[in-house]
């Protein structure tokens, strides 16, 4: 063996820059393993590390926290909540003095550890509040200002957590009052700034009359405070505060304040009272809005532009809620300028005179982007409140253009934003959602698969509105507007499927069940059904797979043509059923799972009964097992006695699998299968009352079934008809012209004329013309059903929502029409591989096990043959 010559034009490089690249890649390799050298424990450390083990759980803590590592420290402290639970009082007593010595001179990690373990201890009520306070509070009270930010912000967390839990006097003498002090000028900033969420807390506990005479005064002078970020804090908590005191003191207390802020040195300060004063919108009347927040507003708009991007994102992700809080009080003027301001930011970083300076660095550009890029991402979020803003019946001439270049921007966390927004826009545009059927095909066309995910998570429900296009169109046209839909569609299919994200890939098959109500049964057919059986039989992911399978079985249940449906039915047992490839075999039967939870249980018995339980005979144990596991849901599609023989059958191979198995796996999962079927109660062909309701949505779906048929007879007929008119007219024409006229004839004397008398109706046509027109009526109403409806078919909601719709149409449709003879009309018109009474012989696997081992390698076993029989069929 000689290693390959290079490629051709490739030379092999032992120069000195390529030997020094060598080297470095080696120097890299041992970099990397030094840590795992370093981690390994000496003896030396094991014997530090190893505690006696007839120590208690009490003793063992506080040796731990004594002489352990910090490590083990850190763990007694995780399990403080445990053996506060066990133990109580010794805990108290042994383990939480040495915890506070601990915690002195701990590290980062324990302090953390630490603040969860209290909070945990006081939400398990594992002792009374007066204990607590005297042992924990006091220990997080101290750690408030750790020099660690944090360390402090986690015991902060924990001690806002716990005001919630304790009780108002607890909270007055322990946390309100020495607050007084803490909040005072000569305190340190961080003492000041954990002072400002205290007061922001204690505000929902205490009544009217305490907070303003206790906490007031210091909000006041927080937020006069000299430091920035005090003001800033403070401001941010006066929601919190407002909520407490009522309007009337929020009126002449909060909000000079915030007037007052906004206009601060500071932007951070200003940009905090601009958020609070849009979360406080509701809280003011309309001349609090028009007199002093819209000037505010108004203003602070305006010199957004001149000042840092951070006040543009914060201004843009709360434009929407602005726009709402005061819509009523706009002028005419002040409405449109807030509607071009809106434009603009949605194109901010995108035109020519947004460009960047000529002296900035390519840091600072690319930083500047990602702001831009942020605040159209903002804008897209907003879009649909912006919709409501200027009123659904002006979006083509107000805002279809920026929706257009938000739909096109450059940057995926745009068409991201604006993809999860799409449903939303659909139903607010209702009948004018036909505006935007460019701007579906493109998102569904993107480059981005993370903007695919984002769109199809509603993807039904924007299609139907698509189909549907406001109440008064017409629905035969089922997006006959949209031609490039079903191009749009497979060509995102076969995107996600070249992708490694199988996620996605799923999630669209699975969107893809709701086609039948969308567009019609050939275009399904021909375009996506055969797609499904290439996924099913090629596809790795099993997940995708089973996608794939279930709606390929919903396309199958709205198929329209019944030599369609025979046809997928005839490849499902032939390619998947009998497949050479076991893999494909344990695919049939997910699909015969499908089968029975979206057909009628007559359906399945009549076309996939026998295929299934031949496969007890299978050569791999992985089938057979994946079998046993579906006998219990096969036999409850079983009626008796109209099944009887098929139950026969399926007794007889369940006994065969308990006498003739070999694989110990699989004859462990048939021994439970037995016992578990022996447990069933089988279906009757009268209603029971245990299994009522899902006798009844059986019964809707066999009726259905059956008006499928039948419908698909009368529009053949029709068709036929349609193509006779045209000679019949001329003939009948003819005809009467060379007849003689009735009114030159005796009375006495009849007139025979050919054909039904003139007192006699056409029965049989008007009939038939009747059918024709409900079958129509079923078809624009029911199949048009919400989607959820009709894909969960086995859910009871669904059913009993469903089940008034079709069953009067069913019950007039099929007024004349019997079972038997329905069976029997069409049995006649099957071809022969379809028909009641196949001719062709079937033929089984033999029943010799051996060799069957489930790691039965290639995934290949000899196939098998076998036609297709009908519940009928003998056994």
């Amino acid at each position: 063996m000689h290693p390959p010559p290079p490629a051709a034009g490739v030379a092999m490089d032992f120069g000195q820059n390529s030997l020094f690249g060598y080297m470095e890649d080696l120097q890299e390799l041992t970099i990397i393993e030094r840590p795992v050298r370093r981690s390994l424990k000496t003896p030396e450390e094991i014997e530090r590390l190893t505690v006696d083990e007839d120590l208690s759980d009490i003793d063992r803590a506080v040796y731990l926290l004594s002489a352990g590592q910090d490590i083990q420290g850190t763990s007694v402290i995780a399990n403080l909540p445990l053996l506060m639970r066990q133990n109580p009082t010794e805990t108290l007593r042994r383990v939480l003095p040495k915890v506070r010595e601990v915690l002195h001179v701990a590290s980062v990690e324990m302090q953390l550890t630490a603040a969860v373990s209290f909070l945990t201890i006081l939400q398990e009520e594992s002792m009374s509040v007066h204990t607590y306070v005297h042992s924990f509070l006091q220990i997080i009270l101290l750690y408030l200002e750790h020099r660690d930010t944090g360390v402090s912000n986690a015991w902060l967390e924990t001690l806002l957590s716990a005001i919630e839990l304790l009780p108002k006097e607890t909270l007055r003498h322990e946390i309100l009052n020495p607050l007084v002090s803490k909040a005072q000028l000569s305190q340190t900033v961080q003492s000041r700034l954990v002072s400002c969420k205290i007061l922001g807390k204690l505000t929902n506990k205490f009544d009217v009359h305490s907070i303003k005479r206790e906490i007031l005064p210091l909000v006041k002078s927080l937020c006069q405070d000299v430091e920035y970020e005090v003001r800033s804090c403070m401001c941010r908590q006066l929601e919190n505060i407002a909520q407490g005191i009522g309007t009337e003191l929020t009126k002449s207390v909060v909000l000079p304040e915030l007037i007052e802020l906004s206009g601060d040195e500071s932007g951070s300060v200003r940009l905090a009272a601009f958020e609070t004063l849009v979360n406080m919108l509701d809280m003011f009347d309309t001349d609090d809005r028009s007199q002093t927040i819209l000037p505010l507003v108004k203003s602070f708009c305006e010199k957004s532009f001149k000042a840092d991007e951070s006040i543009l994102i914060s201004l843009s992700f709360h434009l929407g809620k602005l726009c709402h809080g005061l819509y009523g009080i706009f002028t005419p003027d002040q409405h449109l300028r807030f509607l071009e301001f809106y434009k603009k930011l949605c194109t901010l970083g995108l035109q020519q005179e947004n460009g960047h300076n000529e002296n900035q660095i390519p840091s600072q550009i690319i930083e500047q982007e990602k702001k831009y890029t942020s605040v159209r991402k903002n804008c897209a979020y907003n879009f649909p409140a912006m919709i409501v803003f200027v009123d659904p019946k002006n979006f083509h001439m107000e805002l279809y253009s920026t929706f257009f270049c938000l739909c096109h921007d450059p940057e995926v966390p745009v068409r991201y934003t604006i993809a999860i927004c799409f449903y939303e826009v659909s139903k607010l545009l209702n009948s004018g959602v036909y505006l935007i059927h460019k701007e579906l095909i493109t998102l569904l066309q993107d480059e981005s698969l993370e903007v695919l995910d984002a769109l199809i998570n509603h993807l039904p429900e924007i299609l139907e509105l698509m189909s549907i296009g406001g109440e008064s169109s017409v629905q035969e046209n089922k997006l006959s507007s949209m031609p490039d839909l079903i191009p749009a569609l497979t060509a995102a299919e076969q995107r996600a499927a070249a992708s490694l994200k199988w996620r996605t890939h799923e999630k669209l098959l699975q969107k893809y069940s709701c086609l039948p109500h969308i567009i019609s049964s050939d275009q399904i057919y021909y375009r996506f059904l055969q797609r499904m059986f290439t996924i099913m039989m090629t596809n790795n992911v099993l997940p995708v797979q089973r996608a794939a399978a279930r709606t390929l079985c919903i396309f199958l249940r709205y198929n329209r043509k019944q030599e369609q449906r025979h046809e997928v039915i005839q490849k499902l047992i032939e390619q998947l059923g009998q497949g050479k490839s076991y893999w494909n075999r344990l695919r049939f039967l997910d699909t015969c799972e499908f089968i029975i939870e979206i057909f009628s249980k007559s359906f399945f018995c009549k076309y996939f009964f026998l295929p299934v339980i031949e496969l007890t005979h299978d050569p791999v144990a992985n089938v057979r097992m994946k079998l046993c596991y579906l006998l219990p849901k096969v036999k409850s599609a079983l009626k008796i006695p109209a099944d009887m023989h098929l139950l026969q059958q399926l007794e007889m191979c369940v006994r065969k699998l308990l006498c003739q198995e070999k694989d110990k796996d699989v004859l462990a999962i048939v021994k439970k299968t037995v016992l578990e079927l022996d447990r069933m109660e089988m279906s009757m062909d009268a209603f029971q009352k245990k299994n009522y309701e899902k006798d009844l949505l059986d019964q809707e779906k066999e009726r259905e079934e059956l008006l499928f048929l039948e419908m698909e007879q009368l529009e053949k007929e029709k068709h036929q008809n349609d193509g006779r008119s045209s000679s019949e007219k001329s003939f009948e024409k003819k005809r009467r012209e060379s007849r003689t006229p009735t009114q030159s004839l005796p009375k006495n004397i009849p007139v025979s004329v050919p054909g039904p008398s003139s007192n006699t109706p056409s029965t049989s046509k008007e009939i038939k013309k009747s059918k024709l027109i409900r079958s129509q009526s079923f078809n624009n109403q029911a199949f048009h059903a919400k989607y959820g409806n009709l894909d969960k078919c086995t859910s009871k909601s669904s059913s009993l929502s469903h089940t008034p719709s079709v069953s009067g149409l069913v019950r007039t449709a099929m007024l004349s029409l019997t079972d038997d003879s329905f069976r029997t009309r069409n049995a006649s018109s099957l071809p022969a591989s379809f028909s009641p009474n196949p001719v062709l012989p079937s033929t089984s696997r033999g029943t010799g096990n051996t060799a069957d081992a489930k790691s039965s390698g290639s995934k290949d076993a000899p196939p098998r043959k076998a036609t297709l029989k009908s519940r009928k069929s003998n056994p």
